[in-house]
């Protein structure tokens, strides 16, 4: 297992549950979840525009929710849902669309007038307006909580953890893994699961296997209090620019996505975009923040697809080799479900919990892309 993340956590722990044999997690950062997982907001959600996200969602978000009752394990998660501020017709239809897709598979959502959203939200900008959709079932969880979470119910279960060991390369000869060569030495292994997040793609074009996927850097501020602040802790998504926030300690948190984006691997606070771009969209969405004072910034990177949906599955031309990258956004979300796919996978022999054979790596070669639009 390649990273240390809540994807890499996840499928320790499945996999040591369902007698994998030796499971050996690899992470080359001095403590778990401090790449991606560690700067990611936390969210969870239903509304997605496709069916396998929302699938994955409704298989997913109960394991989250349920953690702390099925593992004992502390985990911090609020429900005070989703929502999504639509300002123009086009969006509008594809957002009631999406509703309607989402509860013809059981997801509870609404379909919101201006006004009820900002009396669910006050202080947001009703200026354009159209609708809102709510998923009251969506929500925050911690997603540090999860990942240590999952990492030691892993040990628990038999499996090793080690960190600050690089994998640098993995082995393959005659077209199926071998192992691993690491920081620390060569490691045999019939099986290599990939959960490098932004890094896999370098990590699997050492096996010889093309993964289309970019690391893309997004800003994240945390504010101190200030005047009307909500009271909950409901996830605020403005659709035509990406903005999001929720309430986080005595302040709020935001972030969005940029207009012109660029695939890299910086991690540095960009003081303009936040100044030029971030805090000028925060100020119109919702008006109260223009009182906010600025506590802390981040940037953490998502791996992105070409269609914004993951690969999950063995990589063709490499048997033993499984891939589970390319979240998109989506990762911390998902990460249960995945982590007992990928044991599904590997131990069975095919993944019943949820139908992803549309997530192979080879949709791409095919040009089968699955388009989803509700990206945050």
């Amino acid at each position: 297992m390649v990273g240390g993340g809540c994807i890499g956590t996840s499928a320790a722990y499945h996999l040591a549950a369902a007698g994998a044999g030796k499971v050996l997690l690899l992470e080359r950062a001095e403590d778990l979840g401090t790449g991606s997982t560690g700067a990611c907001a936390g969210g969870f959600r239903h509304q997605f525009s496709s069916r396998v996200n929302i699938e994955l969602s409704l298989a997913s978000v109960p394991m989250i929710t349920r953690f702390t009752a099925q593992h004992g394990l502390p985990l911090d998660v609020c429900q005070d849902g989703y929502l999504f501020l639509i300002r123009s017709e086009r969006s509008w239809r594809e957002y009631r669309a999406a509703a309607e897709l989402q509860r013809s598979l059981g997801v509870e959502v609404e379909l919101l007038t201006p006004g009820e959203a900002a009396a669910l939200i006050p202080g947001i900008d009703r200026e354009g307006l159209i609708g809102a959709t709510f998923g009251p079932k969506d929500g925050i969880a911690d997603p540090s909580g999860l990942t240590q979470g999952y990492a030691k119910l892993a040990r628990r279960a038999g499996a090793e953890i080690r960190t600050r060991v690089a994998v640098r390369s993995v082995a393959a000869a005659r077209g199926r893994v071998a192992g691993v060569a690491t920081s620390d030495g060569d490691v045999s292994a019939p099986v290599v699961v990939s959960a490098a997040g932004p890094w896999a793609r370098a990590l699997a074009a050492t096996a010889g296997v093309e993964l289309p996927l970019e690391p893309v850097p997004r800003q994240v501020v945390v504010t101190g209090p200030f005047p009307g602040r909500s009271t909950k802790r409901t996830l605020v998504i403005d659709a035509e620019t990406s903005f999001y926030f929720h309430r986080e300690g005595p302040g709020v948190l935001m972030g969005m996505g940029g207009k012109h984006e660029q695939a890299s691997f910086d991690t540095r606070v960009d003081e303009r975009f936040i100044a030029e771009q971030l805090l000028p969209t925060a100020v119109r969405v919702f008006p109260p923040l223009a009182e906010a004072e600025l506590r802390r910034r981040w940037c953490g990177l998502y791996e992105m697809t070409p269609d914004r949906h993951p690969v999950i599955g063995e990589a063709a031309g490499v048997s033993g080799l499984y891939l589970a990258n390319g979240f998109s956004g989506h990762g911390f979300q998902h990460s249960p479900i995945v982590g007992k796919l990928l044991a599904e996978l590997i131990v069975e022999g095919a993944a019943r919990s949820v139908d992803i054979t549309s997530l192979g790596l080879g949709r791409f070669a095919r040009g089968e892309f699955i388009p989803e639009h509700h990206v945050v």
